[in-house]
């Protein structure tokens, strides 16, 4: 029986795979519809022929290694589950310390440690991808780096709230979910505060705006906003990127403007003060604030379906999977993978959320700067430097896109241009 599950379950991923590999690459249409053609929006207008191709060309093989990555991680989990390597870990983590506490992070490293080994191939073929398309600019050592950091950031978190959520499922096995969620309210928001002063420097370093012009200029813009902005702050990533970008990050008191330096030394003044007016608009209709109650309204619905699947896979495949009891913890695999398919399942949702709040910040930032030549040249060089697909096929945007198709912002921007200039 395990293994007969084991093989469905890979030939149920090699399925997936031929599926969107046939869907990405053979039957999805991101032609523009005709009434586009030839606008601002075409990307014929304003990328050359080989830039064309090769967006193409990088759309459609990072959008598969997008399909793929996810299924992967719950077919790593499912297969550590099958055969017994879960029950193994935590021998190991018994054999090498009498306490506790001790067990379960040592467990935790070695599941962490697996699921590194195991996801690196796909991560590595994602940077080289970026690498040959001249995306990324980082050299190997530097992304190793960054790739050990986030292990030691992951395995950080789960050392605290692990030891947590198999404590209170110990406490409480029918309403642990419940104790589980209110306890990650503070956290998540404690989180949040540490995300721009103590996680981000470990990656990049954050100063304040060397062209203090321009940060003139967009601190009277923010003053005109009623925000209470002193710095504009920007990063480092011509070292590892090509692209551009430009994000708020943090909340209260530590809540930052950042710009990216690739945007600063590619982009014109007006430009600049779009997309800067845009993370304005984030702020003064405080998405970030609405996006951390969706976020913990969702995880409180996730948390509970945990509970039920969790108990439901147990009673049912239990003596497949080599667990006995919920709260034993050699059954993590099971809890990270039900969660890994809930993420997946609600994605669509909480992109459509997030395109609809990027919308409202784009139409904020239009009607602030009042300026749509330098709004949709901005958008267009934002396409280029990342090859970025104009015209998303349909399950991608519904899966990946957190923020509007290039198509949809920049007809947005061209219709305004149309109504003001008849104005």
């Amino acid at each position: 029986m395990v293994r007969k599950m084991g093989v469905y379950a890979v030939l149920a991923y090699v399925i997936y795979g031929l599926f969107f590999y046939w869907y990405l690459f053979y039957f999805a249409n991101t032609k523009l519809p005709f009434e586009f053609q030839g606008t601002k929006a075409d990307p014929a207008t304003f990328l050359n022929g080989r830039e064309l191709m090769l967006s193409v060309e990088y759309s459609k093989i990072r959008n598969l290694l997008f399909f793929l990555s996810t299924p992967f991680e719950w077919l790593f989990y499912f297969v550590i589950l099958l055969f017994g390597l879960s029950k193994v870990f935590k021998q190991w983590a018994e054999n090498s310390s009498k306490y506790k506490l001790l067990q379960t992070g040592i467990y935790i490293i070695w599941l962490s440690f697996f699921a590194f080994l195991a996801t690196f191939p796909l991560s590595y073929i994602s940077y080289s991808l970026s690498k040959t398309y001249h995306i990324s600019t980082q050299t190997f050592p530097s992304w190793m780096k960054d790739e050990l950091i986030d292990f030691w950031i992951n395995y950080g978190t789960m050392l605290i709230i692990v030891p947590v959520v198999y404590w209170l499922m110990k406490k409480s096995t029918k309403r642990w979910w419940l104790y589980a969620w209110l306890l990650s309210i503070p956290f998540t928001l404690f989180m949040m505060f540490l995300q721009p002063v103590v996680i981000d420097p470990l990656y990049n370093d954050f100063y304040p705006l060397k062209n203090k012009e321009l940060e003139t200029k967009i601190l009277a813009m923010a003053t005109k906003a009623h925000i209470p902005a002193q710095h504009v702050f920007e990063v480092n990533m011509a070292e590892k990127t090509n692209a551009m970008n430009a994000y708020v990050t943090g909340i209260g008191s530590n809540a930052r403007i950042v710009l990216w330096d690739t945007t600063l030394d590619r982009l014109s003044d007006n430009q600049i003060l779009f997309i800067m007016s845009h993370e304005m608009g984030h702020y003064v209709e405080k998405h970030i604030y609405f996006g951390i109650a969706i976020y913990l309204l969702l995880s409180l619905f996730g948390l509970y379906f945990v509970y039920r699947i969790m108990n439901w896979a147990i009673n049912r495949f239990g003596k497949e999977l080599k667990i006995s009891d919920a709260r034993d913890i050699q059954s993590l695999p099971l809890l990270l993978l039900i969660i890994s398919v809930l993420m997946f399942a609600s994605s669509p949702l909480t992109n459509l959320i997030s395109r609809y709040e990027e919308t409202r910040a784009d139409r904020y930032a239009i009607n602030m700067t009042k300026n749509p030549e330098a709004a949709i040249s901005s958008f267009q060089e934002l396409t280029r430097s990342g090859l970025s697909q104009v015209n998303p096929p349909l399950l991608v945007k519904i899966f990946r896109y957190d923020h509007p198709s290039m198509l949809d912002r920049i007809s947005m921007l061209e219709e305004y241009e149309i109504q003001h200039r008849t104005k």
